[in-house]
């Protein structure tokens, strides 16, 4: 589940655990907004009355810093500071809310989110540029350490979590989205002017990034439950095998709402390796990987969307994953062979002028790449020296104008373009546009003068809609809003051009609108019943380039009071982003129970799991309180693993350490499981008889119920409409309120059987098998009917298994429960 302490998560989340968007936003489309594009600067501006407000579900704004006081900030109160200070008189739809104590950006966005309610807003702290540092109300860069030195310490990390908290209720953001850049071992990765505070702090910096998160979760919880609103806590996290080869097993992920992965950046002219941006697949050809030997080592490539969110898929349900599309372009200049560019190379002629962090500077023996120019690289950064870093980065507007031979004439100046006396800033040559269909990449190639541009449009945007649909994805994310685009006739003293639009946020919200909606267990597989107090940790990661082959140690804690025999079979998953060869050195019995994919990966991962089986030594039992670990070793990087299951004495039992956040009563002696056989159904006594015939669990207010649970109290049946915990039914039934009366009780009094499923449910991207400890007796409600109208919260029975009704609709033959998850909760 989900949800985690007593917070009211019922206000953004229904009872099966998805976040409630709005009727037409089944997936998130998730938007951010930079601070910088003001248009105080003489550049173009992007405000708040232009985000698409309908057709988004969440607005990131751009960014927050970590001040040197350890305290979130946005800056200063002045008037030239975006966030708070700024305003726009004169400009048709940004004229502020006189009644709000800030100004800026954030009080635009307010005054919008007013009369937008279903969409939230989050504030990101952090970024490339502001992770190790922040920009002082002068516009200087100060290198403080940010994230790097603050999440050293408890102390620091609770003052700056307490800041959080302050911050989004004096701006009224609806949570926290941490864009740490990055927390990963791997040896100069991050920002070049953030080393001198990541380099010495690389064996610790994992164990910070924990800290912290683990403890915004707990402040914004408790925050949540002081104010009656649920703040949310997402974080950006990389895309990329080498990163995360840093980061031991992402274990932050059981803190987030949901993360959004950066799947973008995968090439660049970081180095000379010419390929795209965000591909969504691999084709088996990236030269980047060919020269690694990762196709030769590993079977397949993890330079693409699909490898990075069956990374994440293997610890967390896919409606918590997010992925990322840029709408910007990536790009080289004077490149060699490849086709039309693509695999081709194309390294920068004077490589001692290589920007830091690339090329020699890091000790690397690939060369820096050759960025493309002027005109080809319209947002652009600065050098320290105030020149312009080659990287061929445009928005996507700009590369639709080079597209179609538009030289950008309305706004070239503004961005600094002079092509009367700089030829690289002038339009030359023909962009044409290709698309790789297995990579769902587009790109442009100029071959006159030898540009490779990594390019998005709306046949890549709608591939990789469908692709978040298909999988059961939570949605997407894009950097950033203003890189959209739209054509206007008028521009361009009437000759037409792209400008800052809408045209792909409105194609993936047609995409998205109607999708079912989006996964919501981690499983595919029908879990035990009954759960046993057991944690699993891993840990014991190496350092940087020393952890490979990846070697940690996974540790097995009994908090039951009762032995775990030697025999006992453990088992889990991990994505398929890694193959099923992962080996241990302790003398236990490792193999693979289930093998979700092997061989290559052109075209996608095939199955989103690998599930291990490892066997308990005869000679080394687990005691009650004692703990067992064992030496594992893999390849390729894993998130933490999950969907574990405990066997022996012919009993299969589910392990609290797929909870970490609550949301189940763990068993802590194995003394009445359910036996393995998935047919049978056990009764369970009870630790105390149900008054009058009462046939559920009594209620008890320790224990945590989730939507569908069954309880007598005095005399009465509830069910459960949601997560609740000390939530007493009888005073807390009718709207708005946990819990639902289902009338008196009935029968004899007897013990509720847990009743086992006969079969599992088939994987499918919006199947939801179940997942509910307290699933509802066989035949407690009506037989479900082809040709009868259902409404959302109905129940009914099917083939002895109960099922809830997500969507209101008359049913046909053939939409059976079981074969229509999109609109049958199973219970």
């Amino acid at each position: 589940t989900l949800f985690p302490y007593p917070t009211p998560p019922r206000s953004i989340y229904d009872s099966p655990g998805r976040e409630m968007m709005g009727s037409d936003h089944p997936r998130r489309n998730i938007g951010y907004f930079t601070a910088w594009r003001h248009g105080k600067n003489n550049q173009p501006s992007y405000l708040v009355k232009d985000i698409p407000w309908t057709k988004v579900s969440h607005i990131n704004y751009a960014f927050a810093h970590v001040g040197g006081d350890n305290r979130i900030s946005v800056g200063g109160n002045v008037s030239t500071n975006p966030a708070i200070g700024m305003d726009w008189p004169g400009v048709p739809g940004a004229e502020l809310d006189p009644n709000l104590p800030y100004r800026g950006h954030f009080n635009l966005l307010t005054k919008y989110k007013r009369q937008h309610p279903n969409v939230k807003t989050l504030i990101s702290i952090g970024g490339w540029a502001e992770t190790g540092g922040y920009f002082d109300d002068g516009g200087n860069r100060v290198a403080s350490g940010g994230f790097y030195t603050m999440a050293e310490s408890q102390a620091s990390v609770d003052t700056f979590a307490d800041s959080v908290v302050a911050f989004l209720r004096q701006y009224g953001f609806n949570g926290a989205d941490i864009d740490y850049e990055y927390a990963t071992s791997a040896n100069y990765a991050g920002n070049p002017l953030d080393f001198q505070f990541a380099q010495s702090r690389r064996a610790t910096l994992v164990a910070g990034y924990v800290r912290l998160m683990k403890t915004l979760r707990e402040k914004l919880d408790a925050a949540s439950a002081a104010d009656g609103k649920y703040y949310m806590l997402t974080a950006a996290v990389s895309a990329s095998g080498w990163l995360l080869r840093g980061v031991e097993t992402y274990q932050v992920t059981q803190y987030l709402d949901y993360a959004n992965i950066m799947t973008y950046d995968l090439h660049g002219a970081w180095n000379h390796f010419v390929g795209p941006n965000a591909a969504l697949y691999d084709d088996g050809a990236d030269n980047e990987l060919v020269h690694w030997n990762v196709y030769g080592t590993y079977g397949l490539g993890y330079l693409n969307t699909d490898w990075a969110s069956h990374y994440f898929r293997g610890a967390m349900p896919p409606g918590r994953i997010n992925i990322g599309l840029p709408f910007y372009t990536r790009g080289w200049q004077r490149v060699t062979g490849g086709t039309n560019g693509l695999w081709g190379k194309a390294a920068l002629p004077d490589q001692a002028q290589c920007p830091p962090g690339t090329g020699s500077s890091v000790g690397s023996t690939v060369p820096c790449g050759d960025g493309a120019l002027g005109i080809d690289n319209l947002w652009h950064d600065t050098n320290a020296s105030g020149s312009e870093e080659a990287s061929g980065t445009n928005p996507m507007w700009h590369a639709k104008n080079l597209e179609n031979a538009k030289p950008g004439t309305s706004y070239a100046q503004a961005y600094g373009l002079d092509p009367v006396n700089d030829p690289a800033d002038r339009l030359t040559g023909t962009y044409a546009r290709n698309y790789s269909s297995t990579m769902a990449a587009p790109w442009l190639w100029n071959n006159d003068k030898r540009v490779f541009l990594s390019t998005e449009d709306e046949a890549s945007i709608n591939t990789k809609a469908d692709y978040v649909v298909s999988k059961g994805l939570g949605g997407v994310m894009f950097w950033e809003m203003a890189g959209d685009y739209s054509y206007y006739p008028d521009r361009n003293n009437g000759q037409g051009e792209y400008f800052m639009g809408s045209t792909l946020v409105t194609a993936l919200y047609e995409r998205l609108r109607n999708a079912a909606p989006y996964g919501n267990l981690k499983t595919t597989r029908t879990m035990p019943s009954t759960t046993l107090d057991v944690g699993i940790e891993v840990y014991g990661f190496a350092v940087g380039d020393a952890n490979y082959p990846i070697n940690p140690k996974l540790k097995i804690t009994n908090r039951t009071a009762n032995a775990i025999p030697g025999g006992a079979v453990l088992e889990f998953d991990h994505g398929t982003s890694a193959q099923a060869t992962m080996t241990q050195q302790s003398g236990w019995t490792l193999s693979y129970a289930e093998i979700g994919h092997s061989g290559n990966n052109v075209g996608g991962l095939r199955g989103d799991f690998q599930r291990v089986r490892l066997t308990v030594p005869s000679f080394e039992p687990i005691p009650a309180g004692g703990s067992k670990e064992v030496t594992i070793r893999y390849d390729l990087p894993i998130a933490t693993p999950s969907n574990f299951t405990l066997s022996f004495g012919g009993n299969s039992y589910r392990l609290s350490a797929d909870y970490p956040r609550g949301g189940i009563s763990p068993t802590t002696s194995p003394t009445s499981a359910p036996t393995a056989s998935p047919t049978s159904s056990p009764t369970v006594s009870p630790t105390s008889s149900p008054p009058g015939g009462c046939t559920a669990p009594q209620w008890n207010a320790s224990t945590i119920y989730t939507g569908g649970a069954m309880v007598s109290w005095q005399g009465r049946k509830y069910s459960a409409k949601w997560w609740t915990q000390n939530e007493q039914p009888d005073l807390n039934t009718g709207d708005g309120k946990p819990w639902r009366d289902d009338g008196p009780c009935t029968g004899s009094p007897s013990p509720s059987p847990t009743v086992s499923p006969t079969s599992s449910p088939t994987p499918s991207p919006t199947a939801s098998p179940t997942g509910s400890p307290s699933p509802s007796p066989t035949g407690a409600y009506p037989a479900w009917q082809a040709n009868k109208a259902y409404a959302v919260g109905n129940r009914v029975s099917y083939e002895g298994v109960s099922y809830e009704c997500r969507q209101s609709h008359t049913s046909l033959p053939g939409w059976e429960p079981p074969n229509t998850p999109a609109l049958w909760l199973r219970l």
